[in-house]
């Protein structure tokens, strides 16, 4: 275990040599002792203990440059620090949350049940068969939401596409040069529609395919691919590039196509 985590000197010790880790070659004791929340003439004495034991080299007045034994030592407390706090996130809290749960069946408080994501939501089931598991706390019958807590195991979910249909702004024929049975066959199967943008909620109403909503478009999308669900993000083109951005930040496999266009008078 990290020694910053066994006593309070070496955590201070940490601390006020990430300060000049962070400050170096100019180092103001008085701006480290603000920082770290100790004295002025405490941060003098640690950095002469630092600079004893090799940590720290002095190099004139007020300088200040961490030691390659320094940054090692700096780095080791840093790893354990670390992976104590993924044993807490990972380990700890995992088993003491509570979350929700769709019951498929009659749930008893107390009961282990088996979790699965079905159409985006954490449904639960009496017994402990599949590979992700949890302990009931309170009843419920079928159909009702049930709170579970005691998490074991991975529910696998196979993430989910995006395709993002753009559509033409107004000033270059909006929706009106949308082919709309096109636009409906590229929304077909389709587990989540979302909109970006006025032409893109105009054509999606002529072609009669109902959306989810018309606000933040890509977040939801990538939120709806995390879950397992197929997405249809309908795009006016202008806006084409922020759905794209909160994809990538979501991580969602995505891919871009141009809706099917009303043929002009000339080609047809």
């Amino acid at each position: 275990m990290s020694g910053a985590l066994e006593d309070k000197r070496t955590a201070t010790r940490l601390r006020i040599l990430v300060e000049i880790a962070d400050r170096q070659p100019a180092v103001s004791q008085g701006e480290i002792a603000d920082a770290v929340g100790v004295t002025s003439q405490a941060v003098s004495e640690y950095i002469r203990e630092l600079v004893e034991d090799g940590y720290v080299e002095k190099e004139g007045r007020s300088r200040y440059r961490v030691t390659k034994e320094g940054v090692d030592w700096l780095f080791q407390e840093v790893k354990d620090l670390r992976r104590f706090a993924d044993h807490v996130a990972d380990d700890v809290l995992e088993s003491v949350q509570e979350d929700a749960a769709i019951a498929a069946e009659d749930v008893s408080a107390g009961e282990t049940v088996t979790l699965s994501v079905r159409e985006g939501l954490l449904h639960a089931v009496p017994g402990s068969s599949g590979p992700a598991t949890g302990v009931a706390t309170t009843d419920a019958e079928a159909g009702d939401d049930v709170s579970v807590t005691g998490f074991e195991g991975v529910i696998e979910i196979a993430p989910g596409r995006v395709t993002v249909v753009q559509i033409p702004p107004a000033r270059s024929g909006g929706s009106a040069a949308v082919e709309p049975s096109a636009l409906e066959t590229a929304c077909d199967g389709a587990d989540v529609v979302v909109a970006a943008g006025v032409e893109a909620v105009v054509a999606l109403r002529k072609a009669n395919v109902e959306s989810e909503t018309a606000f933040a478009a890509g977040e939801v999308a990538a939120a709806a691919a995390e879950r397992g669900l197929d997405a249809t993000v309908v795009a006016t083109a202008d806006l084409v590039g922020r759905v794209t951005d909160a994809l990538r930040d979501g991580d969602a496999l995505y891919e871009v196509t141009e809706a099917a266009q009303v043929e002009s008078e000339e080609e047809a």
